[in-house]
């Protein structure tokens, strides 16, 4: 990618090495901050959401004030990429949100080690990169793109960038109203609908991740020979069916939670090739 003239973000949140670890928390009920997290979760562990739901349900939310952030040294690359690929998605969702006569917020990416207080519980290096609607940030411990080269076999930059892109398509819906609605809709249905519901809201994002993708491209022209490749490479990389294929041996498509590896594909090329929100309604589309 290059992106290394682009400017830094002012929107991160630096609390690595900052004491970010719990304590001070008080009493609080499930909210769709839990229900986005327990679907990163089940990224990793194959366990259903909603299953997760009753053990987040018994993770307090955060009452205190978030540890002090600090900028990087200006040597630490991995850093400086996400705060560059940050101001990057700011462009873009700036400018698509007034082209759509909205206003975009841009949320906080904070970075963060081991473990970090949220609005919606402890974030743990171990969910992987997550959004949480509660205080409309973005966490990410950075040793997660080390998993995803090592464990998930998807190298590149543009992988990570994915990633990041993926994550403010999350903060998109939430601004759009998209995850609240998803939420009550949930609470309806049965399992497997609710999971169908989590598969349509993932594959959204993955496609604003692609417009994402070509509206910074035709910006900055930042994309480089390999760098498509990469990114969808990522995104089969973290398929449902994949993932249970690895770790439990079989495929149950009514359990999943974000699509298949050639859904994740198919609504990202969507986004990448049209650079138009609009078209990334997932919950209108039949076949997905």
């Amino acid at each position: 990618m290059r992106i290394d003239d682009y400017r830094d973000s002012d929107n991160v949140e630096d609390r690595r090495g900052g004491g970010g670890g719990g304590g001070g928390f008080g009493g609080g009920s499930v909210g769709i901050g839990g229900v986005i997290l327990a679907l990163v979760v089940s990224y990793f562990t194959g366990i259903n959401p909603l299953t997760l739901l009753g053990f987040i349900e018994q993770t307090p939310l955060a009452q205190h004030s978030a540890p002090a952030a600090h900028k990087p040294p200006a040597d630490d690359a991995s850093a400086r990429f996400v705060y560059k690929v940050l101001a990057s998605t700011e462009d873009v969702w700036h400018a698509a949100f007034q082209a759509n006569g909205r206003r975009y917020e841009a949320p906080k990416l904070v970075l963060f080690t081991h473990s970090t207080p949220t609005a919606c519980g402890t974030g743990k290096a171990a969910m992987g990169p997550f959004y949480c609607p509660g205080d409309r940030k973005v966490y990410i411990d950075l040793a997660f793109y080390r998993e995803l080269k090592t464990r998930f076999h998807a190298p590149g930059e543009f992988a990570q960038a994915y990633v990041i892109a993926h994550e403010i398509g999350h903060h998109v819906q939430n601004l759009l109203g998209v995850a609240q609605q998803v939420h009550e809709a949930q609470r309806k249905v049965s399992r497997a609908e609710a999971n169908a519901l989590s598969v349509r809201m993932e594959l959204q994002a993955d496609c604003l991740a692609g417009v994402w993708g070509r509206r910074a491209d035709d910006m900055r022209g930042i994309l480089e020979s390999g760098d498509l490749e990469a990114a969808l490479n990522a995104a089969a990389a973290i398929g449902d069916d994949r993932l249970q294929q690895q770790s439990q041996g079989q495929i149950v498509p009514e359990s999943f939670t974000h699509g298949s590896s050639a859904q994740r594909v198919r609504w990202f090329k969507r986004g990448f090739e049209s650079g138009d929100m609009n078209q990334c309604n997932t919950f209108k589309a039949n076949p997905l």
